[in-house]
């Protein structure tokens, strides 16, 4: 990435609507909206609203004819923002990309649907495709940000709950860890030109509803058992509050014996992936989280 990309994004990051209170939650949504429809999304895929596990959703479809396999995507926006639509760049840049289709779930928000709520209606969504006997062989959960944390909480879930887990994770900056333990909570204050800890800790309190965040479903990063789970492919960058978060999800991954691919990139902020067209390592992200994705569904 050039020192003007890297600018230029930063610059336009910074302008962006900030998650921090006292601003009514509808307001940032709004503003969340506004601010992620300027991503333009691929030409060529198709778009179609349905319903999943009892939850709207959106079945997105390359333009050629879809090879085998159904990535679930989770949309990001702090378990209290964002919709399908809010993630249908990098959505259907990964459609696009791997040439299989994706339903990106509309699962319940925060304040009024705190936790789990979040995750029940993604566990929903994947009991659903298993008991329209779609083999988890040829599933894959992807997210970004607070949908990248679901894509491995609902994978807690549904192996706790004694179901298959799915053929892979692939998760874009995953928040991981509502204890805010994570070293670059304090490292990355005021680089990340997007999120502040005080704005975090405000959209957490929204999602926790008073629960106590020392859970693994809460706090992956620090309390789950990863024994079972599929391999991971996660990807953070540097300039982030959310590093250490996937950072220690790797580190649990190893302990566990379980495969996980961490990427790890200098000078890029939140969800980078999202930036295709603006800097040269979100095109090169999508590039790997689709190889890694064709491997594990075993697309030739």
């Amino acid at each position: 990435m050039s020192r003007e990309q890297r600018q230029a994004l930063d610059d336009m990051l910074r302008a962006a609507p900030q998650a921090s209170g006292p601003v009514p939650v509808e307001q940032m949504r709004q503003g969340f909206a506004r601010f992620m429809s300027q991503f333009p999304v691929p030409a060529g895929v198709t778009r179609t609203p349905i319903e999943l596990g009892g939850r709207g959703a959106v079945r997105v479809e390359p333009s050629a004819d879809a090879r085998p396999g159904i990535i679930l995507y989770l949309h990001g926006g702090s378990f209290s923002l964002g919709s399908p639509e809010t993630a249908m760049a990098l959505t259907a840049h990964l459609v696009e990309r791997t040439g299989v289709a994706a339903i990106s779930v509309d699962y319940r928000l925060a304040p009024e649907h705190p936790f789990p709520a979040a995750i029940n209606d993604c566990l929903s969504a994947y009991r659903d495709l298993l008991d329209h006997d779609v083999d988890p062989a040829s599933i894959v959960f992807a997210g970004d940000s607070a949908g990248g944390g679901l894509a491995v909480t609902t994978t807690l879930a549904a192996r706790d709950a004694g179901l298959p887990v799915p053929a892979g994770i692939v998760a874009f900056s995953p928040g991981l860890d509502h204890t805010r333990t994570g070293a670059s909570m304090t490292s990355k204050e005021g680089i990340d030109p997007l999120f502040t800890r005080a704005g975090m800790e405000h959209t957490g309190t929204l999602y926790l509803d008073g629960q106590d965040p020392e859970q693994p479903l809460l706090a992956p990063a620090v309390h789950a058992d990863l024994r079972g789970f599929p391999p991971m492919l996660l990807q953070v960058g540097t300039n982030e509050l959310l590093l250490d978060d996937a950072v220690r999800l790797a580190d649990l991954a190893r302990a566990a014996e379980t495969d996980v691919i961490l990427d790890v990139v200098a000078g890029v902020p939140h969800v980078f992936p999202a930036f295709v067209g603006l800097i040269d390592e979100a095109d090169e992200a999508i590039a790997r989280a689709a190889l890694f994705i064709g491997q594990r569904l075993r697309i030739r």
